[in-house]
This record gives C-alpha cells, sequence and structure tokens, in this order.
C-alpha cells in the first residue's frame, strides 16, 4: 500500500485542461467504494449563462445541459475504479457523446489511524474535439478530508497534463477544489464548493485568465445507500461560465452476500 502511494506521488514530477469540464462537479472526498458495493451516479448540470461562441473547435456552453453516468467499484478496503460516460445536449447540436474517464484511486486505510483522511485518484480520459481541443488528459487529484462535529472540510489540489491538444505545451496544470460544509440536521448539509483552473503550476495564469467558481451547496443525508447534492454556481473570471445549476444523484448497491439469520 505505501509502495503505491509512492509511486502515484512521484508521477507529479513526471507529467500532468482545464478544470472539471462542467461534465462533473464535484469536490472528492477520502473515502473509497467499500468492496462488494457498486455506486452509480447522476451528475447533470445546466449552463444558464456561459460561452457563446466556439473556441478552438469547441461548441459554446451557452444553454448546454452535461449528463455524466459515473460507476465506481470497490475493489477493497483501500481502492475502488471508477468510470464516466459523458454527454452534452444543445439546441443546435442535439444530444451528443462527449467522451469516456476511468478513474482508480487508493486511500490511506482507516488502521492507519491518521487524522485526517486522505485518498489519491488518478483520472485518464478522452473529450471529442468538438467539446474540448484538448482531447487526451490525464490528472493527479490528491483529496485530504477531515469531519469535525457537524463541520466537514475537504480540499483537492488537483494536477493536470494535456497529451494531445494545444495545452500540451503548458506542461502542468493546477486545478484546486475545495469544499466546507455544516450539518444543519442529521438530514440537512449547505457549505460552499470551490472550483478552480490557474493554468500552469510554473506560470499562474492573470486573474482574467482564471477559472474560479463558487458554488453554495445542499447535500441530502436521506439514507448512506443514497448520494444527493445540488448547488448554483458562480464564475466571477471572464474565463469561467457564468452561472451553472448543477445536481448530482447517486446509489449505492451491495453486492455482498446476505448473512443467513441464525
Amino acid at each position: 500500500m505505501r509502495t503505491v502511494l509512492i509511486g502515484l506521488l512521484l508521477a507529479f514530477a513526471s507529467s500532468v485542461a482545464w478544470a472539471q469540464g462542467n461534465y462533473e462537479i464535484q469536490v472528492y472526498g477520502a473515502d473509497t467504494v467499500a468492496p462488494g458495493n457498486t455506486m452509480v451516479e447522476l451528475h447533470s448540470n445546466f449552463t444558464v449563462d456561459g460561452q457563446r461562441v466556439y473556441v478552438q473547435g469547441a461548441a459554446p456552453t451557452y444553454h448546454a445541459e452535461h449528463e455524466t453516468v459515473e460507476i465506481t467499484q470497490g475493489i477493497n478496503d483501500w481502492s475502488e475504479v471508477g468510470f464516466y460516460i459523458f454527454t452534452s445536449e444543445q439546441s443546435r447540436l442535439g444530444v451528443q457523446w462527449v467522451g469516456d474517464h476511468i478513474r482508480p484511486r487508493v486511500r490511506v486505510p482507516e488502521s492507519w489511524r491518521w487524522p485526517v483522511g486522505v485518498s489519491l485518484s488518478m483520472e485518464v480520459g478522452y473529450q471529442r474535439p468538438l467539446f474540448s481541443p484538448d482531447t487526451w488528459t490525464w490528472e493527479i487529484r490528491p483529496i485530504v478530508d477531515k469531519t469535525t462535529g457537524r463541520w466537514y472540510f475537504a480540499v483537492n489540489p488537483a494536477l493536470e497534463r494535456t497529451w494531445h491538444g494545444p495545452d500540451v505545451n503548458l506542461g502542468i496544470g493546477f486545478s484546486p477544489a475545495a469544499k466546507i460544509s455544516y450539518d444543519f440536521t442529521k438530514k440537512i448539509t449547505g457549505g460552499f464548493e470551490y472550483y478552480a483552473d490557474y493554468g500552469s503550476i510554473t506560470n499562474i495564469a492573470s486573474l482574467h485568465n482564471q477559472q474560479q467558481q463558487l458554488f453554495p451547496a445542499i447535500d441530502l443525508n436521506v439514507s448512506p445507500d443514497w448520494e444527493i447534492n445540488f448547488g448554483v454556481g458562480v464564475g466571477p473570471t471572464a474565463a469561467t461560465d457564468h452561472w451553472i445549476v448543477k445536481g448530482i444523484i447517486g446509489r449505492r448497491f451491495d453486492w455482498g452476500r446476505k448473512k443467513k439469520s441464525q
């Protein structure tokens, strides 16, 4: 386990694009899906006010509805593998397949008794040129989170690299995300999610060219088997879509055999 974590961390130095492309807008927690369990999520995002013209051949985001299916399978107590199917729907283009990503993830086991949750995901995938000029991308995302009483904190300082597209020469990009929330009741949690793309880690973009989004968001804790999140995002910089509405609905399935009653 330690060897796997160290090996992935060393990959930072050798290779790593835009933030999350308004397809899967989520701050990751450190937990992984339990072995024998499958998590199926639907990410629905609608850009109320965004990019209105083609940029480097990529379609506008204005009034685009993005639906992403995420399927995550728990492997063991410290690892999982996720798979994404991205789609987009717009009035001039209709329903389109955008691309697919795969995301293995490992975490620090609870037996290590660290004071915070820590995990590391690596995501690689393809998006069609109609939706992203950078067609092949790679991301490594450290994840740190902590629950203190009713408060929850998470940070995802992601590093990204383009393998094919105009941002190949950018090198390693820095796209952090963070979340802070508070349990108002046992079933309702509210807080803020922050997403950004600062450009190259060695040459941070000007504020005008950075992508930054702030989402007031609500989580509904109706059952351990369900994940429900929704929010409205504001993008204050010129390079960011200005208004986005997002929602996540997830369902966990346990394929383990039920113990027979004695």
